[in-house]
């Protein structure tokens, strides 16, 4: 059986996703056997990720009921400032944080758990871009490449993503299916 076996893990994509940080965990999940859905503004549309790779989301972001899935992935890139200006995003991150589901975000991803009030008091990293921005939601900055907090996994960037998906891996195991 493998590690992940009867987990469903949902994955953002927008528009400008940044591409290794949403295809590398997709398939490390996959791997692990995971079921992942990727979810976008609207179902079955194409999103152009920053370094030009298409992905096609599987569902719309409208119709994902948090209670379906185990686990979230927020990939960064420019796609999160867009995002997080959708109140169901907003309140599906919420939801995942507030039954205690990992919940992992890379880089720019973190400006949605921001946007969406779940990291006052959470150990976490991301981009050093976003690091004021962090900071000023209650986060504990660390500069490390992953942070693990309960329910959260957090890292700095593309070169983070083996440590990122060992550390997302494990939490999501570890957890109940």
């Amino acid at each position: 059986m493998s590690a992940l076996s009867g987990h469903k893990i949902l994955v953002f994509v927008g528009e400008i996703y940044e591409d290794l940080e949403l295809w590398y965990p997709k398939l490390r999940l996959i791997e692990a056997g995971a079921h992942v859905v990727v979810a976008g503004p609207e179902a079955n549309a194409n999103y152009n990720g920053k370094n030009g790779y298409p992905c096609t989301s599987d569902v719309a972001i409208a119709e994902i009921d948090p209670a379906d899935f185990t686990g979230l992935v927020v990939p960064g890139g420019f796609m999160p400032d867009k995002l997080r200006r959708d109140p169901k995003v907003l309140q599906i991150v919420r939801d995942f944080h507030d039954a205690g589901k990992p919940i992992g975000a890379i880089c720019h991803g973190g400006w949605i758990p921001i946007s969406a009030g779940v990291y006052k008091g959470i150990r976490v990293t991301g981009s050093p871009g976003i690091k004021d921005d962090l900071v000023n939601a209650g986060a504990i900055w660390e500069d490390a490449a992953v942070v693990i907090d309960r329910n959260h996994v957090t890292s700095r960037r593309p070169d983070d993503l083996p440590d990122f998906c060992r550390g997302l891996i494990e939490v999501l195991a570890a957890g109940d299916v």
